[in-house]
């Protein structure tokens, strides 16, 4: 009896110790917020926008696989819309297949939060993916910008990928453009112009951050670049996004 009294107790003790080393991993879990676009008009085209799926899938799952707890906000809160154009099959990547047949995420997709129910405290990072849509509300969003700012001044690292550096186009800090001064990059004019979309845009992104102040620097077309200078991140294109989340990673891990 003594013997099977004592085994309980080991038992026991083995689960209310995996149960706490769970229930600390899970306090200690890194936090991250992912904001996307609302908006799936592309300027006056007739044609849909939203946020593109790389852009999303590569950093969400380089995040996911190391732990990183991630929660998704947008402007309006629930669906937010794809960029169509990005879930076409010759734009496919291991990342947006394994985003395609992601029902969990599917699901949470659906359910992204309204950004002005957010707060960075909750937060350890914040990351923005791109796609056109950003354009047209993340830039001028008042709650997106607070957030930026926010997250900035308390020492968090923001990060953002292709079109989503011009989110940063009307953040300030202590009266200054955060970009002032800042190595930044960013969806170049020249790509902007491959795609053909250079006067449909309301700005061009890589003028406007040069013309608050900021360091801009870029590489070749679609080729992989990413510029990290203190708590800014950024990425100049699509291909850029498994750069960005690795920096952000990096800084997390700090």
């Amino acid at each position: 009896m003594k013997k099977i009294a004592l085994l309980a107790i080991i038992a026991f003790t083995a689960v209310s110790f995996s149960a706490t080393a769970q229930k600390s991993n899970k306090k200690g879990m890194k936090k991250v917020l992912f904001v996307v676009t609302s908006n799936d008009k592309l300027g006056n085209t007739g044609e849909k926008t939203g946020f593109w799926s790389e852009e999303f899938a590569a950093p969400y799952y380089e995040l996911l696989d190391q732990g990183i707890e991630i929660t998704i906000a947008s402007p309006l809160g629930g669906q937010p819309p794809i960029d169509p154009k990005s879930a076409d099959p010759s734009s496919a990547t291991e990342d947006t297949k394994r985003f395609d047949a992601d029902k969990t995420l599917q699901e949470k997709l659906k359910n992204t939060h309204k950004l002005s129910t957010i707060n960075q405290k909750d937060y350890d990072a914040v990351f923005y993916p791109g796609g056109h849509g950003p354009l047209w509300d993340l830039v001028e969003d008042k709650n997106s910008i607070a957030l930026i700012e926010s997250f900035y001044t308390h020492n968090k690292p923001v990060a953002f990928v292709c079109h989503a550096p011009a989110v940063l186009k009307n953040v300030k800090v202590k009266g200054e453009y955060l970009v002032k001064g800042k190595k930044v990059t960013g969806f170049t004019n020249e790509e902007e112009e491959a795609v053909g979309l250079t006067k449909v845009v309301p700005f061009l992104l890589e003028d406007a951050l040069t013309q608050n102040g900021a360091k801009f620097s870029k590489i070749g077309n679609w080729q992989p670049y990413a510029v990290e200078d203190g708590l800014l991140i950024t990425g100049q294109n699509p291909a850029s996004s498994k750069l960005v989340a690795g920096k952000l990673l990096q800084q997390l891990n700090k």
